[in-house]
C-alpha cells in the first residue's frame, strides 16, 4: 500500500510559530544538530505508518534516513472540500520558500514596514512580496462566497416577486368576494373570522409550496456539502425556521389587503343590490 505524505520544509519555531499543538516529544532546536535529518509528523501520518509509540521510531522520506522527534494535532492545510492527510515536517533551513512572520494585533502595519525597511537593507533590488493568512485561506473559499452572494440575491428577488404576486392574488380575490364580505358582516361575522375566511387560501397554497420546496431544497443542501469532506449535518429546524418565516411573510404580505376588505362597510359593497 503506498501513502502520499505531504512534505514541508520548516525552520526552527515554527509550531510556535504557526501555533501548531504538539501532542508528543519536541520540534527542531539548534541544541540538536542531528534534527536536520530527523522528522515531526501529524497524527495522520503517525497512524499511516502505524506506530503505536512514534518517537524515536525510524523514518525514511525520499531516501533520507532519520528519526521522528515530534508528533502534532492534525489540522487543516487545504480547504475543508479535502480530508486531512499526513503530514511531515522536515528542517529545511536551505530549502525555498516564505518566511512566516506572526505580528502582534494592531500592529501589522508596523511590523510590514519593517520588514520592507529590513528587506531594502539586505536586497534593494528585490522588494518584498508578502501576502495575508486570512487572505490565503478567504481564497480557499471563493467560490463558496460567490455562491452566498448570488444565493442571497435571487432569494431576494424571489421572495420579492412572489410578495408582488400573492399582494396582486389578495386584492383580487377581495375585489371578487366584496359582496360575500358585506353579506357575512351583515349576518354577523366578526373582522378575525373574516380575516382568516380571506388568508386561509393562501395560507394552504404556501404550505403545498414549502411541502414541495423542502424535500427538493434539502436534496440539494445534500449535494452540495458532499463536495466537502467535513460537514455539518442537515437539520430539522433549518428548514422549520425558513418555512415559518416564509409563512410570516406570506401573511403580512396578504394581511394588509384582508384586513382592508374585512373592516369595508357592507352598506358599500352591497349597495348596487
Amino acid at each position: 500500500m503506498s501513502v502520499d505524505f505531504t512534505q514541508v520544509g520548516v525552520g526552527y519555531d515554527y509550531l510556535e510559530t504557526m501555533k501548531i499543538k504538539l501532542l508528543a516529544g519536541r520540534e527542531f532546536s539548534k541544541a540538536f544538530p542531528a534534527d536536520t535529518a530527523n522528522y515531526i509528523l501529524n497524527e495522520s501520518a503517525v497512524k499511516a505508518t502505524g506506530y503505536k509509540d512514534p518517537i524515536g521510531q525510524p523514518f525514511t522520506l525520499f531516501r533520507t534516513h532519520g528519526k521522528i522527534i515530534g508528533v502534532v494535532k492534525d489540522f487543516h492545510f487545504h480547504s475543508m472540500h479535502t480530508p486531512i492527510g499526513p503530514m511531515v515536517f522536515k528542517y529545511g533551513e536551505n530549502m525555498p520558500g516564505a518566511v512566516l512572520i506572526r505580528t502582534q494585533p494592531g500592529k501589522t502595519r508596523e511590523a510590514v514596514a519593517g520588514i520592507e525597511k529590513l528587506c531594502k537593507q539586505i536586497n534593494p533590488a528585490f522588494p518584498p512580496s508578502y501576502d495575508f493568512v486570512d487572505d490565503q485561506y478567504r481564497n480557499l473559499y471563493q467560490n463558496e462566497q460567490i455562491i452566498n452572494k448570488l444565493s442571497n440575491a435571487f432569494a431576494f428577488l424571489a421572495i420579492f416577486i412572489s410578495c408582488l404576486g400573492l399582494l396582486g392574488l389578495a386584492m383580487f380575490t377581495a375585489e371578487q368576494r366584496i359582496k360575500e364580505v358585506g353579506i357575512r358582516k351583515v349576518l354577523g361575522a366578526s373582522v378575525r373570522s373574516l380575516f382568516g375566511l380571506l388568508s386561509q387560501e393562501f395560507l394552504l397554497l404556501v404550505i403545498i409550496a414549502l411541502l414541495i420546496a423542502t424535500p427538493v431544497a434539502w436534496y440539494a443542501m445534500d449535494k452540495w456539502l458532499q463536495g466537502f469532506a467535513y460537514r455539518a449535518p442537515l437539520q430539522w429546524w433549518v428548514f422549520a425556521i425558513s418555512g415559518g418565516l416564509i409563512i410570516l411573510i406570506a401573511m403580512v404580505t396578504v394581511s394588509f389587503q384582508a384586513i382592508k376588505a374585512a373592516l369595508v362597510n357592507p352598506i358599500k359593497s352591497l349597495r348596487s343590490e
